[in-house]
Parts: C-alpha cells; structure tokens; sequence
C-alpha cells in the first residue's frame, strides 16, 4: 500500500468530487454523458483492480468468501443506484431515496475497507456517487470522516516506519477537494440565479413588447380613424344640417346635401374596410398619388371653399407608406381647414425631387398662434378634439419624415410634410415650398 495508494485515493477523491459537481448538471448539457461514460468506467476499473489487488496480495482465511461477496454487493448496488436513485437536479435537495442508496453504499464499503484495506480505492466512486449531490454543511463533515477511516487503513497496513506521507496526502489533497466541491456548487448556485434573472428579463421584455404592439395597433387604428370615418361624419353632419336648414325654401340644394352625404358614407365605408385589413387608401388601390391628391382636391371643393391641387416634378415609383402617409396627412389637413379655418381657398402642392418629396397645404383662413395651438402640443384635457396635427406628426415620422406648421392669426396657415426617400439626403427640404401669399 503505502504513499503510492494515498497519493491515488486522495486523487480520486478530487476527481470524484469535482467531476461529481459538474455532473449535477448532466440533464441540461448534452456534453456530460460522454463525461458520465468516462466516470462509470473509472469506476469499474478502480473497483476491479481493488479485486484483483485483493486477490492477489491480501486474501487468505476465512474472510475471503466475504470480502468478494462484499464487492459484488457494493458493485450491484453501485449500478443500481444510477437508475433507482439517481442524484437530484442541480439546486434541488436530495431525495430519501438516495440518501438511503448513499448510506447503503457507505457502509459496504466501510465493512470492506476493515476486511480489505485494497478497498481503499472505492473511495473515489463512494465520493463521486452521492456526496457531491448532498449540501456542504452535510457533506465536508462526510468527506472529512471518510478520509479519516482512509488514513487510518493506510496506517494500519504500513510495514516499517511510518511515512508521513500517509498522514498529511489525503487530508491534503481531500481539503482541496472539498474546497473545489463548494465553490463549484455555489458558482452552480449563482449561475442559476443569473438563469433565472435572465429568464425573467426575457419575460419581462416580451410583455413590454406585446404592450408596445397594442399600443402601436390603437394608435393606428386611432389616426385612421380620425383621417377616415371621424372626418366623413363631421362632414356628413354638416352637409345634413345645410340640407335641414334649406330642406323647406330650397329642396334641389337639400337634396343634393344629402346626395353628397351619401357619397360621403359610401367612400368612408370602403376606407373603413381596408384600414381593417391593413390596406393602402381606397384613393390609391387604383390610381397614382397625384391622381389621388387631384381626386382629393376636387372632392373637397364645394360651395365657399375652393381646392388646387399642384404638381411640381415627377414623384415616380414611391413606396406604399410614403403614398399612403402623404395622401392622409392631405386628408387630415384639409378636414381642419373646412371645420376650423373658414378659408375661401386652399391649395395642395406635390414637390418632387431626387431625394425628398414634399406636400404643402396652404390655406388663406383665419390662421392661429402656432406656439399656442392646442393641437400642436396634442388634445387639451377638456376636449375630445385635437388629434388631427398629432396623427400628421405620426403619419410623417412613420413614413421617415417631419412634419412642419406655419401660421399667423389673419394670414392662414401651410402645413407641410417631408419625407426623405434617400437613406443619405443631407439637404432637407425648406419647411414650406409655397408662399402663403400665392394662396390668399
């Protein structure tokens, strides 16, 4: 026996311990099977040459039918163990039946080290089964003890002088196991509480997602209904108290009220569809955005107010958001001159250029403070109104570009977007392309 065998037992013992910790782990990474492979099989090899060295070197007597009884038993409940009472998940505390397979384990090889001192070798798989799978409070004492019956069978078998080797390797080489052990199982720990953390972000990140698509999707369904249905009933509504204050002393002109009221209804219908869908502007299914804006001009021209719709450049091919913001954002602001601005004439202008294009709104209304305007800064708190230049603001930011107001009590206002259509245009376009005095 000798130092050779405590250098190899106190190794073991380090071996089993460290590798036991990382095996905990074995159901998350697909990597320690092969590594529990090469465990078992050390096992195996440890335990047969603690045979064979027994056989050949410490046999005799009467014991010897016991001492191979012995490690047969400790050799089938070894195997057993790994499929009745397997150690617990990493973090989790160790069931009564491995606890009870643990101690099982532990005193056959108790009885066989006081038979056969070659047992000492077992130490290795006896630590690597079960005691990395108890808590340190449990296990260092554990370790501790089963190092102690180690030194003592090295002592009670040396010959000669006793080297000091036998007393001072394994408790040496133990502690640094059991240190290993520890740290290990508290690294474990924290990853697991840095798991978990992360885990939870996740969640928490998922929800302030989902919570950020309803709101996306309500502010959506917000502006189109504002620029669609909002503004065909508040135009409805007018035409129908016209056709109701005329409906006696000029029934042609009330009829043709309600006659426009009814187009009205029938084009908002078909826009109230396809926001529902998620579909670009009826106006553009079958036309260009110039033809729309021309249609859109045309459309809201009418007894007292008169629209111009001008084109400067060739806007090409545009993109369906960019169409689509441009052709609302004209509608949006052309809801505001009819019910706020009491202008005679308004006009709307397309700008095309290489890397910009640009739409103006130019009315000779009553005009208002800019600075002062209640829908410049969103919806006063006593007022349902005021979501008209907020939604053109959104609409001009989703599609890549700004929107702009100018506008002085008296002098009308000119409401303009722009939308870069170059990733890198570093010339933006000046706020407003038409003067308002061309307007009045």
């Amino acid at each position: 026996m000798g130092t050779g065998t405590a250098m190899g037992t106190g190794t073991a013992m380090g071996m089993g311990m460290g590798m036991g910790t990382r095996m905990r782990t074995r159901h998350r990474d697909p990597d320690e099977r092969w590594l529990g492979a090469v465990v078992h099989a050390a096992f195996f090899l440890l335990l047969g040459s603690s045979f064979v060295r027994f056989l050949t070197r410490d046999q005799g007597g009467v014991r010897t039918g016991w001492v191979v009884a012995l490690f047969a038993v400790f050799c089938l409940l070894y195997v057993l163990g790994r499929f009745l009472a397997p150690a617990p998940p990493s973090g989790s505390p160790p069931t009564r039946r491995h606890l009870l397979w643990l101690g099982s384990v532990s005193a056959v090889w108790v009885v066989l080290l006081a038979l056969a001192p070659s047992a000492t070798w077992c130490a290795m798989p006896l630590l690597f089964a079960g005691l990395h799978a108890l808590p340190p409070r449990i296990a260092v004492p554990v370790a501790a003890v089963l190092t102690a019956l180690v030194v003592a069978s090295e002592v009670r078998v040396a010959e000669g002088a006793l080297n000091p080797n036998m007393v001072i390797a394994p408790p040496a080489v133990a502690a640094v196991a059991t240190a290993v052990m520890v740290h290990l199982q508290r690294q474990g720990a924290r990853q697991r509480d840095l798991i978990e953390d992360l885990v939870r972000t996740r969640h928490e990140l998922a929800a302030t997602e989902r919570r950020a698509g309803v709101l996306a999707e309500r502010q959506r369904l917000a502006t189109e209904i504002h620029d669609t249905v909002a503004q065909g009933l508040s135009s409805q509504r007018m035409l129908l108290q016209a056709a109701g204050r005329v409906w006696r002393t000029d029934p042609d002109a009330a009829r043709e009220h309600v006659h426009r009221a009814s187009e009205i209804t029938s084009r908002n219908l078909a826009e109230a569809r396809r926001f529902v869908h998620d579909l670009a502007p009826a106006d553009l299914a079958d036309d260009t955005l110039p033809g729309a804006l021309a249609v859109l001009a045309e459309r809201e021209s009418g007894p007292g107010l008169t629209v111009e719709f001008r084109l400067d450049g060739e806007p090409g091919r545009l993109p369906e958001r960019v169409e689509a913001a441009l052709l609302r954002i004209a509608q949006g602001a052309l809801a505001n001159v009819r019910e706020h601005a009491a202008a005679t004439r308004a006009a709307l202008t397309l700008t095309c250029l290489d890397d910009q294009i640009s739409l103006d709104v130019a009315d000779n209304g009553r005009g208002f403070e800019a600075g002062l305007s209640r829908e410049l800064s969103g919806p006063a708190p006593d007022s349902a109104r005021g979501h008209g230049l907020p939604a053109m603001r959104i609409r001009a930011a989703q599609a890549g570009g700004t929107l702009t107001v100018e506008s002085t009590p008296g002098e009308g206002t000119v409401v303009s977007a722009a939308i870069c259509l170059a990733p890198l245009a570093s010339v933006p376009l000046p706020p407003s392309t038409i003067p308002k005095e061309h307007v009045l």
